[in-house]
């Protein structure tokens, strides 16, 4: 960080650091999580759902590059070995051992409600004290709160259809 920028930020930096770190953790496991999701998808809509989950996948990866981009700025050191990630993310990762488009949407559904109270925290934490790290939590905060929407809405329209299956079958 620039001096003036250290004389602006008001921030305990290693704390921010930690948390940023372990967003970057959560980054990585959702990018793969969505990424090998979609891969892997089955059942009624996989073929909308699974390039949408592709762009959500492309987004967390984007989402990686911001944060660490952040953490050296601030002077620290990203989190670089892949065991670490699981280590220290929140956010846990949901292998797909069960492909069907429910189980892989409502794992996702998981993985972006903890992200939106990780991004949440650190725009708090950050709020008046860093700007640049405050306005980086709240574009990606926006984000991940339009991923929950899209699957839940994705969620909503497959029990929608499978009700309508229902009334025909009867």
């Amino acid at each position: 960080m620039g001096k003036q920028a250290i004389k602006v930020a008001s921030v305990d930096v290693p704390k921010l650091l930690t948390m940023l770190n372990a967003a970057l953790s959560e980054e990585w496991l959702a990018y793969y999580q969505y990424w090998i999701g979609a891969r892997l998808l089955e059942g009624p809509m996989r073929s909308e759902v699974e390039p949408e989950l592709l762009i959500h996948a492309d987004q967390e990866l984007n989402h990686a590059v911001l944060v660490v981009n952040r953490i050296i700025q601030l002077g620290g050191t990203p989190v670089i070995n892949p065991a670490e990630w699981t280590k220290l993310a929140r956010c846990t990762y949901d292998e797909p051992a069960d492909p069907y488009i429910e189980v892989i949407l409502e794992q996702n559904l998981k993985g972006e409600r903890c992200a939106i109270q990780r991004y949440q925290e650190i725009a708090d934490f950050t709020n008046g004290k860093d700007y640049n790290t405050h306005q980086m939590a709240v574009t990606i905060l926006n984000e991940e709160m339009e991923h929950e929407n899209d699957i839940e809405d994705w969620i909503t329209d497959i029990q929608r259809m499978k009700d309508e299956f229902k009334k025909i079958r009867l």
